[in-house]
């Protein structure tokens, strides 16, 4: 029999630091922060830990976070490429590892100051490796360009409009506002400022776009078994997978038969493959949302609408609370905080501990996706 993942592992602790646009702590001391408080909230002292896993963007290393917490010998470690695409790849690869007994306990990371840092797309020395060539010199300088190139692609085929975008907006919006941790806690969404609001790359307006923070958060993975006796219900990571699609060709996808189809459809088949339930069984789901289209292509692409259905299932308030697919409960990289999206692997956690800001009632399953349009991943939790 092969081998497999499903819940032999969980999330036993989660914590994070606060979100702004600026904090004075450095990076590493926001992911020493985060991490210490998730394993306070797991009940496991930091010298029990022997694995790591982050982002190659992450740039406060293992090395010197297992130092600052008071870490153990270190048996595993990791980082995932493609910025946001990585986030559930940092889960998935601890899972691996507890499960074939490489390490007992697993903390996942992300630090980050992109609110009061530099934009990564300034530095234009290494703005053109290959497949930048393709892109930078025709105008497509930054992600916001070439995702809105993208959805540009997908109403022209499908009909969808600026409302289906606005449709996320406001549902992230929402549950921010209902979330105190959250960037926009205070700052409600109507659809007259969204269709007022500048052009950041058309058609994706100021609100189509992701926030920009500081702030750091962090999981704490353990064995099923071990889970059972921390502090909280066990958040079991039921099934995980990555997906880099044949001739991808990172966010405009110029090479693939279909640029629509992106590694969302890839990982997808991965996820459910190895999955005791399919997408109709998800409670909840905590999907990437750096820019708005993001959303209708993940939504086909994970299996929740036919191809060309993404844009329409977003009516009738189908992604909010009582909806079809309540989605983004904290508020996402749209309203909560953009941290490459591991907030939303926290507020997967919370979901299904019962204690989001936006409880779904009796929630039991949640999908979590990271960056669409770049190799990404993805996992199913269940309670």
């Amino acid at each position: 029999m092969a081998a497999t993942l499903k819940d032999a592992t969980a999330i036993a602790g989660i914590g994070q630091t606060p979100f702004a646009k600026r904090l004075p702590a450095p990076e590493k001391e926001l992911a020493c922060r985060a991490i210490l408080a998730a394993l306070a909230d797991a009940g496991i002292a930091p010298g029990e830990v022997d694995a790591f896993a982050s982002y190659t963007m992450e740039e406060t290393d293992e090395v010197e976070v297992a130092k600052a917490i008071g870490a153990g010998d270190v048996t595993f470690f990791s980082k995932v490429g493609y910025g946001g695409g990585g986030s559930c790849a940092t889960v998935g690869h601890l899972a691996a590892a507890i499960a074939t007994g490489q390490a007992t306990v697993g903390v996942a990371w992300r630090s980050r100051k992109r609110g009061s840092g530099p934009r990564p797309w300034k530095n234009t020395a290494v703005q053109l490796p290959t497949p930048g060539q393709w892109t930078r010199p025709f105008g497509l300088l930054r992600p916001a360009d070439e995702i809105g190139m993208l959805a540009r692609r997908y109403m022209h085929e499908y009909g969808a409009t600026r409302d289906h975008l606005f449709n996320v907006a406001m549902a992230c919006r929402n549950r921010a506002n209902e979330n105190p941790a959250a960037m926009m806690y205070d700052r409600p969404l109507t659809r007259e400022m969204y269709m007022s609001s500048r052009m950041i790359s058309d058609p994706l307006c100021l609100f189509d776009n992701c926030l920009e923070t500081d702030g750091a958060l962090a999981c704490v993975i353990v064995s099923a078994e071990r889970a059972r006796d921390c502090r909280h219900r066990p958040v079991y990571v039921h099934s995980a997978a990555q997906g880099l699609p044949a001739q991808h060709h990172g966010m405009v996808n110029y090479w693939n038969d279909d640029p629509l189809s992106g590694p969302a459809w890839t990982a997808a088949r991965h996820l459910w493959k190895h999955a005791d339930f399919g997408p109709a069984d998800v409670d909840v789901a905590q999907i990437y949302d750096a820019f708005t289209p993001l959303i209708p292509l993940s939504l086909e692409g994970y299996g929740f609408c036919g191809r060309g259905e993404g844009a329409a299932f977003t009516e009738g308030g189908a992604l909010e609370i009582g909806g079809r697919l309540p989605l983004n409960t904290g508020g996402g990289g749209l309203s909560e905080a953009y941290v490459h999206g591991f907030n939303l692997i926290n507020e997967g956690v919370k979901q299904l501990r019962g204690t989001s800001t936006a409880q779904v009632p009796d929630a039991a399953t949640c999908l979590v996706t990271a960056g669409e349009g770049v190799p990404t991943s993805a996992i199913l939790l269940r309670a």
